[in-house]
This record gives C-alpha cells, structure tokens and sequence, in this order.
C-alpha cells in the first residue's frame, strides 16, 4: 500500500499543467477586432499533435486567450471542430507581451517561437527575487 502511494504521488508530482495562449500560437494570429474571423482560423497541425499528446499523457491542458468573454462560444466549438483536447478555458488575457508570472510554485514559461516540438531543457538566465539571506 505504501508503495502504490509512492507511486501515485510520484506520477501526480511529474505531470505539468499547460498554459497555451490560442491565437498566433496554436492557430493564426487573429486579434480581437477582427472576431468574425475566429470560427475560420488556420490551425497549425503541429500544435494539434504535441498537445493532444500531452492530453493523453494524463498532463493538464488549459486554453488561455486574450479573446473575450463574449467569444468563449465560438472559441470553444473552434476547439472542439479542431480536435484539440483540452481541460479548460481562460478568457480576457492582458494583451500585450512581457507576462511575468509570480507564484509560491515552480513556474516554467516557453515562448513559443513558430513551431510545436517535443519540449528541450536548456539553461538560461532568469529573473528571481532576491534573497536576502544569502
């Protein structure tokens, strides 16, 4: 019994909770004006592949958009027509660049750069809060 709890911490421990903007990464870029636009995205098949599998993987996937409230409908059917698996939908992201993100929890952030592919580590400078024991 102790084992199988183990086991079960250690799996829940190793799944990742994904945060994917929608427009200019896992489709066209299409900005808010131009909404009637959202239902006839181009959906870029690579994003499809790497993230449904992620889905299956048991990872959890989460839609977060700068589109409006008001568009959540014709969102979510533009998802569900494209076969994306996913967990949830955030609406109303800040537009804009520069996200900083601050949490009590480890925070992994990738820039999406034109193409989905299995993700890589590699070390890199960041900004952290100072710690003022050292």
């Amino acid at each position: 019994r102790i084992k199988t709890r183990k086991r079960i911490i250690k799996q829940t421990i190793m799944k990742k909770n994904y945060l994917i903007d929608i427009d200019g990464t896992i489709c066209e870029d299409i900005p808010n004006e131009e909404w009637q636009r959202f239902s006839s995205a181009k959906r870029f098949d690579d994003a499809l592949k790497i993230i449904n599998k992620w889905y299956k993987e048991g990872n959890t996937i989460t839609f977060f958009t700068a589109r409006e409230e008001k568009h959540r409908p014709i969102t979510e059917m533009w998802l569900h027509t494209n076969e994306f698996k996913f967990h949830g939908l955030i609406m109303n992201k800040p537009r804009g660049g520069n996200y900083h993100w601050i949490d009590n929890l480890k925070v992994q952030a990738t820039q999406y750069l034109g193409k989905f592919t299995e993700l890589i580590k590699e070390n890199k400078t960041i900004e952290i809060f100072k710690n003022e024991t050292l």
